[in-house]
């Protein structure tokens, strides 16, 4: 079977979400007692593995890293009746994509970083790079499936009169797909090379647990099937801290361990569904003391022990006296 036709990469302009389309292969439709499949391959540049995609359509949108070369190989698949339903398989064609350079790397923008903040809102930062001329202006571009277009940042953080960060709002549609951004700078007659990358919000967001003398779970739509908490039981006398894991929001700290135990914090984990590898928030501020029933016990005990001792000693005396 001959490979597809005229593989070829559009930009559509979505910051890093490409097109690639091509042609079936010759005579494609003298194989009507068999079904004709494509297996797409793509990848950026330096990445060592591709990802794959099995289709019976002529166009597909990917993602890539606009900062490096987009990748792509296709060939045509062809099984039923008119190959005894055994798979055959054509030659690989390829193509590449690279948006033309511009400026000199040490132009683009530096320490950029990103935190959806309790999946509410998204805040970026980044730094000037090493080679900014004055009068520097920058401006964040973001785009997600279900914007028709590219949209840019309405509400900058500014530090002398320069852009160096920015707020974005009403991300929800975003959520758990691809957030493609650019970060380009413009300076009078000075090219700058534009920041490109992709986000996925579900790896960006922060919790903290929050304790109201019981166990709760952290804030954000975090704890579900896949999550974990952390239970650390502190000893004050040496500072050592013992960690449990567990995916239940209570815990019963068993009758020989608890003379051992002087408080409790908690921390939680995203589950594995909703972050690649999941993250820890930050352990619970306070630090629960631990009630133990010897302890109430004791202090009942020693006024009362106090309380005879002081009696026994006064009756003694009194004896001693009435023998003088």
């Amino acid at each position: 079977v001959a490979p597809p036709r005229d593989l070829r990469i559009t930009d559509p302009g979505l910051l890093g979400s490409l097109d690639v389309e091509w042609k079936p292969p010759p005579h494609a439709q003298a194989f009507n007692e068999c079904t004709v499949k494509y297996k797409l391959e793509y990848r950026s540049s330096g990445d060592r593995d591709w990802k794959v995609v099995f289709t019976r359509k002529l166009k597909f949108r990917a993602g890539f890293d606009l900062s490096r070369t987009a990748e792509v190989r296709l060939q045509t698949l062809l099984k039923g009746r008119c190959t005894d339903d055994a798979e055959v398989q054509s030659d690989w064609v390829y193509a590449t994509f690279q948006i033309p350079a511009q400026g000199k790397l040490e132009s683009e923008v530096q320490n950029f970083h990103c935190i959806y903040h309790d999946w509410e809102y998204l805040k970026c930062t980044w730094q000037p790079g090493l080679l900014t001329p004055r009068g520097v202006h920058y401006g964040l571009y973001y785009w997600y499936e279900g914007l028709e277009q590219a949209a840019q940042c309405g509400h900058y953080i500014q530090e002398h009169g320069i852009n160096v960060g920015c707020v974005l709002h009403n991300l929800s549609q975003a959520e758990y797909q691809d957030l493609n951004i650019c970060v380009n700078g413009s300076a009078a007659a000075t090219l700058l090379r534009p920041l490109y990358t992709t986000l996925r919000l579900h790896n960006l967001g922060n919790g903290a647990g929050r304790q109201q003398g019981t166990q709760h779970t952290p804030q954000g739509h975090f704890l579900h099937e896949g999550s974990a908490l952390n239970v650390c039981f502190c000893r004050c006398t040496v500072g050592t801290c013992f960690v449990s894991t567990q995916t239940e929001t209570a815990l019963t700290i068993p009758r020989a361990n608890q003379s051992h135990v002087s408080c409790v914090r908690v921390r939680g984990r995203t589950n594995i569904f909703c972050a690649d590898q999941g993250f820890w928030s930050e352990w619970a501020q306070d630090c629960f003391s631990v009630s133990r029933k010897e302890d109430k016990q004791l202090f009942i005990l020693i006024p009362v022990i106090l309380s005879l001792s002081i009696s026994l000693i006064i009756f003694m005396l009194i004896g001693q006296c009435k023998k003088r």
